[in-house]
C-alpha cells in the first residue's frame, strides 16, 4: 500500500519525499541527544520533523523528511556522531539494541515508491559500512533473504551476543566487516511502511505482567494482526510498560490496540494509566478517536504527520 493513499500527503508537498525514523542507543545524555539533533538539522532540505529521548529505554528517535539525496546526507551525518559518541559496552537500557545507530529505516511519503526506498536503503547501509567499519544488515523489504526480513530476528542476542552470532554461518553482514564494531556494534537498514511506535504505561511494577499482555496482544502470540509489542520496565517510574508497533493501523486501529491492553490488565486487577507516542501518528489513523479517549500523554497537534509537514 502506497503511504500516499494511506495518509493523504501526497496534495500537502509537491516533491519526491522519503521519511526515515533512525532509533539510536542513546536517551540518558541530553547534549548527545541535541548534538544528534543538530546534525540533521544541519543538511539543508531535510525537515526533522518530530525527535524524543527516553531514559529508561535509553534510546531516542529521530522523524525527518526530505528527498533521497538529502536524507542519504542527514542520516550519514547522524550515523558518523552515532559512531563517535556511544559506546555500548557501557550501554544500559531496556529497550533491546544492537549498535549505536540501531535501525534505519526509509519509508515512502510521496512521488516515492518502495522500490526507491529498498535502493536508498542498500546505499546508505553500504555507505555506513564503507565510512564506518560497522556491518550493516539489511530488513524488511530491503532484505537480501527470508530469514532477515525481521527486525527482531536480526536484533535476537542484542549488542552483548552480537560477535558469537555473526560468528554463525549465515549470519554474515550484507555490508561492511565480518565482526561487530568494538564501540558501536551494527546498524540494522531497511525500508517499510509506516508504523505507529506506541506504549501502554500499566500501573504495576509486574514485569511478568506486561511481557504476558504482550505476549497476548502481539500477532505472532496469536493477538492482534500487524502488531509487534514487548513488556518492559520504567524503574524511574516503579511502572511497566506494553510497547508496541502498529505497522498497519488500518488492519488493528491504535483504538482497538489500546483497548485490548486495558481489558488484558483489567482482568489482573491493573489499571492503565497513560499512553504514548513515539514518534508521528497519521490523521487517519485518529478518524474514529481521540488522544483523550487513549489517554495519550504529552500530545499535541504537531504530533501529526500530515500537520508537522505543513508547519
Amino acid at each position: 500500500m502506497h503511504l500516499g493513499h494511506l495518509v493523504h500527503v501526497e496534495h500537502l508537498v509537491h516533491t519526491m519525499m522519503i521519511e526515515s525514523v533512525p532509533n539510536v542507543s542513546e536517551g540518558q545524555r541530553p547534549a548527545v541527544v541535541e548534538t544528534l539533533a543538530a546534525a540533521v538539522r544541519g543538511v539543508k532540505g531535510v525537515r526533522l520533523l518530530d525527535y524524543s529521548a527516553d531514559p529508561a529505554h535509553n534510546r531516542s528517535v529521530f522523524t525527518m523528511a526530505g528527498d533521497r539525496h538529502e536524507i542519504k546526507n542527514a542520516i550519514l551525518d547522524l550515523a558518523w556522531h552515532a559512531v563517535h559518541m556511544i559506546d555500548l559496552r557501557g550501554h544500559r537500557g531496556e529497550h533491546p539494541r544492537l549498535g549505536a545507530l540501531d535501525v534505519v529505516p526509509f519509508i515512502p511519503l510521496a512521488d516515492v515508491t518502495m522500490k526507491d526506498c529498498v535502493e536508498l536503503a542498500r546505499e546508505v547501509g553500504q555507505a555506513i559500512a564503507e565510512r564506518l567499519n560497522v556491518p550493516v544488515f539489511l530488513y524488511e523489504e530491503a532484505q537480501s533473504r527470508p530469514d532477515r526480513r525481521r527486525l527482531e530476528d536480526i536484533r535476537r542476542g542484542q549488542f552483548e551476543g552480537l560477535a558469537a552470532k555473526m560468528a554463525q554461518p549465515g549470519w554474515e553482514p550484507d555490508f561492511g566487516p565480518s565482526t561487530p564494531h568494538p564501540t558501536a556494534g551494527a546498524t540494522v537498514v531497511g525500508a517499510r511502511q509506516f508504523l505507529i511506535a506506541y506504549n501502554v504505561n500499566l500501573a504495576t511494577n509486574r514485569i511478568d505482567l506486561a511481557r504476558r499482555i504482550a505476549h497476548t496482544v502481539r500477532e505472532s502470540g496469536g493477538g492482534l494482526p500487524c502488531v509487534k509489542a514487548l513488556g518492559l520496565a520504567l524503574p524511574a517510574r516503579g511502572i511497566v510498560q506494553v510497547s508496541m508497533n502498529l505497522t498497519d493501523f488500518t488492519k488493528t486501529p491504535i483504538e482497538v490496540a489500546f483497548d485490548r491492553v486495558v481489558a488484558e490488565a483489567a482482568s489482573a486487577g491493573v489499571d492503565v494509566i497513560d499512553s504514548e507516542l513515539v514518534g508521528l501518528i497519521p490523521e487517519a489513523a485518529l478518524a474514529h478517536t481521540t488522544p483523550e479517549r487513549l489517554g495519550l500523554r504529552g500530545f499535541s497537534d504537531n504530533r501529526v504527520l500530515e500537520r508537522a509537514l505543513t508547519s
